[in-house]
């Protein structure tokens, strides 16, 4: 045969055939190698898996062994814990049985003893019982003898003798009464006008009645229309400041401050000469002066308290009690000085005392103290008397100072012969010819009892009786009273006057709210 000519078409079909096949084959063969990779992969992740959970379990067993250690461990702690005060609890409660028990024992032997012994006073009771028994009957035969030879009843015996003695006693009784109380009056009489004169000879005072005004001397009569001031605010202002009313009139180079407190009538004084002498005079100058005013009027009472105990040689009171005596130095009672006869009282205690053989330094210090509430009784509730023991407790006095304070007016029993002697030097200086004005203490108490009535009032902040007590002024808050309720304010307080005082005319009530506003440039 001859070559065989294969055509193109079918040897490319031959090649493409064979290059698929071979592909084939490839893929198979990788595919394989693949699977076996995988599978070996597979192979060792399984492994190394259950070597993990393997470990995994070895230390979850070991944790639970360490747990169940643990809790056997705190088991076993607790119960030695437990076993530990439950044997304490008990040994407690033995010693607490063996103190009840010991008790108990010494409870019996008391009683064991207590029985002996009633047993023994039983015994003894009975013994006493057979006694008076026994004794009881040989009265009754002593009784019976004396009745058959007297010829008498034992109870008209004793009636017979009682009459007798009685008798007898009455009348020695009587005249020896009678003749000491003729004695003891002659001497009483006698001792009493030798110790009061001779107190009232040796003691001098001065006597002089207080005034309500006061005077102050003007350089001239051009500086009544500077205290005045622009619309009369500066004279507005003093007034209001001291609760003094100024009295501008006709009178040449003077003014008159009118006012029924002394103190306040000072303060208004003194201020009023600084600011004459100073010039400026205007509203903030006013409160300036008022208040170094009062500031010496303070040191002023203070002052005079204690040369009142040098003059009268009292020594040792609290400071209080000197500044409460200086206080006094500015009031007065029915017209007489308070401080000025609390002296008086002092020396003629003193006097009294010394007459008497008594401790005259005590007398003396009773009799300056006796009136102390008088320097705030105008302040606070109570009678002088029931506030000057009040201040005396306070500020320790003595027993005896005490009840010469409360006692002074008869109001409580006097304990003391210090105590009578002050009630007498009291009396001693009350009673001097001029010591006393009843009209001016009741001008002062009417005036007091004004003021009073506006200052019970809510919002009020003061209020001065001026113009001898025809008009009282009124200083309300303003941030409490509105400008209505002024109104209502002013008649309430109008009313009450009416209905509680008795006074001549009529009295004018002014409130006067004032607002003002400070502050500083800095």
């Amino acid at each position: 045969m001859g070559n065989i000519s294969i055509p193109l078409y079918l040897l490319i079909i031959i090649i493409v055939a064979a290059i698929l096949i071979s592909a084939l084959i490839a893929s198979l063969i990788t595919r394989s190698l693949y699977k076996k990779s995988v599978e070996k992969k597979i192979g060792n992740a399984e492994d190394k898996a259950r070597e993990i959970l393997d470990e995994a379990l070895k230390t979850a067993e070991a944790k639970k062994r360490e747990g169940l250690l643990e809790v056997k461990e705190e088991s076993i702690r607790a119960k030695n814990e437990l076993d530990k005060e439950i044997k304490d609890r008990r040994a407690e409660a033995q010693r607490f049985e063996r103190r009840v028990q010991q008790k108990e024992e010494s409870v019996e032997k008391k009683l064991d003893a207590l029985e002996k012994r009633e047993q023994s006073l039983t015994a003894k009771e009975e013994d006493l019982a057979k006694k008076k028994e026994v004794i009881s009957k040989l009265n009754e035969q002593r009784l019976q003898e004396l009745e058959r030879i007297s010829g008498l009843t034992s109870e008209q015996a004793k009636d017979y003798l009682l009459k007798i003695v009685e008798d007898d006693v009455k009348h020695e009784t009587a005249v020896l009464i009678k003749e000491m109380e003729n004695k003891a009056k002659e001497e009483a009489d006698k001792k009493a006008k030798e110790y009061v004169v001779g107190a009232i000879q040796k003691c001098a005072a001065d006597h002089v009645s207080e005034a309500s005004i006061s005077v102050v001397q003007l350089p001239g009569d051009e500086m009544k229309g500077r205290i005045i001031g622009r619309e009369g605010r500066n004279i507005k202002t003093l007034e209001t400041m001291t609760g003094v009313e100024l009295i501008i009139d006709d009178t040449p180079e003077a003014v008159v401050l009118s006012g029924f407190d002394p103190i306040r009538r000072e303060v208004a004084r003194i201020a009023l000469e600084r600011l004459i002498v100073d010039g400026r005079i205007h509203p903030a100058r006013i409160e300036e002066s008022v208040e170094k005013a009062r500031k010496e009027v303070e040191n002023v009472m203070k002052e005079e308290g204690e040369n009142a105990c040098l003059d009268v040689g009292v020594h040792g009171i609290h400071p209080e009690l000197v500044r409460l005596l200086g206080k006094m130095k500015f009031r007065s009672s029915y017209g007489q000085n308070a401080l000025k006869h609390s002296v008086e009282v002092a020396q003629l205690s003193g006097l009294l005392a010394a007459e008497l053989g008594l401790d005259v330094r005590l007398a003396k210090r009773a009799g300056l103290l006796h009136d102390i509430g008088k320097a705030v009784d105008h302040e606070m509730e109570g009678s002088h008397v029931q506030l000057g023991a009040e201040l005396c407790r306070k500020y320790k006095e003595s027993a005896t100072v005490i009840n010469a304070v409360e006692s002074h007016h008869g109001d409580v029993e006097a304990t003391s012969l210090i105590s009578c002697i002050v009630q007498a030097a009291d009396a001693i200086s009350a009673a001097r010819p001029g010591a006393r004005r009843e009209t001016l203490e009741t001008y002062t108490t009417r005036l007091k009892q004004l003021e009073d009535i506006a200052n019970n009032y809510k919002g009020v902040e003061k209020s001065f009786a001026i113009q001898a007590g025809r008009e009282i002024r009124v200083m309300v808050v303003p941030e409490q009273i509105t400008d209505d309720d002024m109104v209502l304010l002013a008649r309430d307080i109008s009313k009450q006057i009416e209905d509680e005082l008795e006074y001549p005319g009529q009295i004018k009530v002014s409130v006067i709210r004032e607002s003002r506003v400070v502050d500083y440039a800095k």
